[in-house]
């Protein structure tokens, strides 16, 4: 019988694959459904920041004729504890209820929130903090190597301010990617989480709206991920979680023989529940079984950009009829 265990960020995992955060992570009843499907950790579904300074902003401006700036003071202060507290109660809620790694999501804008958030949730006993972080350059005046710097500092104050294992959860948008993520893992980072999916926008040419579009992944997403993957696994100082386009077990199986250390995956539990979770697990052993592996280091990597007799199919983005073949 195959063994699914590993070491992801310098813990025990009783198998690969991870509840990445989201809305279904909001919940300890979902997060037990996750451990008795076969789930080796959980992403607790993220603080935002942005989202914490929208909402005092939005009960101020409520509040009519509250026009203090103690009363701002206040409620803003108020509320922000009220949304803390509240992430807290389900870290130590989750530690509570399961035997599996519970890991904290944050994405903060400013360098207070990120280090007063990391902080506490560090002493509400999180196992794991994975940092959610990708600055969009849109400053017109901002050259590149002041938004690299940004990255840099953000870990080093924030390995300055806790013991937990950090992963880096950020995006494939970099000029320089493989130097970027080579350079990012050389800064003690336990893990980079690759890659992050974002808000995109649309807009509705009825209602003169822009909204939201593309919120769940697709299958189809995974090629990419599998590409940065097999590129950099031999290159990074710490391990690499994929994520985005994993839908099923074969996705899963992908990823590590690509060079993953583990796999997070959201959007399909939407569709199929977290229960589908078991399938992807049971599918894992299987083919491991078939194929006669008996641990996961056995196979993992084995189809990584070094292992591989024709490693320029990673690097080929052209479209050509040779490959397509299409005539």
């Amino acid at each position: 019988m195959a063994s699914l265990s590993i070491k992801y960020m310098g813990l025990d995992l009783s198998s690969p694959l991870i509840l990445g955060s989201c809305g279904l992570t909001n919940s300890v009843d979902n997060l037990v459904k996750a451990e008795q499907a076969g789930f080796g950790a959980v992403v607790l579904k993220s603080v935002f920041e942005e989202q914490i300074k929208y909402d005092i902003e939005k009960t101020y401006q409520s509040g009519g004729n509250i026009s203090h700036s103690q009363s701002y003071d206040y409620i803003a202060h108020y509320q922000e504890e009220a949304s803390i507290d509240k992430h807290l109660r389900l870290i130590r809620d989750a530690k509570d209820a399961l035997s599996i790694p519970v890991i904290a999501s944050i994405n903060c804008f400013s360098i207070e929130g990120w280090m007063e958030y990391a902080k506490r949730i560090e002493q509400s006993g999180a196992d794991m903090l994975e940092v959610n972080y990708f600055d969009l350059p849109t400053h017109f005046e901002k050259k590149a190597d002041e938004y690299y710097d940004s990255y840099f500092k953000l870990i080093r104050e924030l390995q300055a301010t806790v013991t937990l294992p950090i992963a880096l959860k950020t995006s494939h948008y970099f000029t320089d990617l493989a130097y970027f993520m080579q350079k990012l893992s050389y800064t003690g980072l336990a893990s980079l989480v690759l890659f992050n999916r974002f808000h995109s926008p649309d807009i509705n040419i009825e209602k003169m709206e822009i909204s939201n579009t593309n919120k769940l992944s697709k299958p189809e997403e995974l090629s990419n991920t599998i590409r940065w993957v097999g590129i950099l696994s031999e290159h990074l100082r710490c391990d690499i979680c994929a994520t985005t386009g994993c839908h099923d077990a074969e996705g899963l199986i992908k990823l590590i023989l690509a060079g993953a250390d583990a796999v997070q995956s959201a959007s399909v539990f939407y569709i199929k529940g977290i229960e589908y979770g078991r399938e992807m697990v049971d599918g894992l052993a299987k083919w491991m079984d078939q194929k006669g592996y008996a641990t996961i280091d056995q196979f993992k990597a084995k189809q990584n950009y070094a292992n591989i007799e024709d490693p320029a199919v990673y690097f080929r983005i052209q479209f050509m009829k040779c490959m397509a073949g299409i005539e």
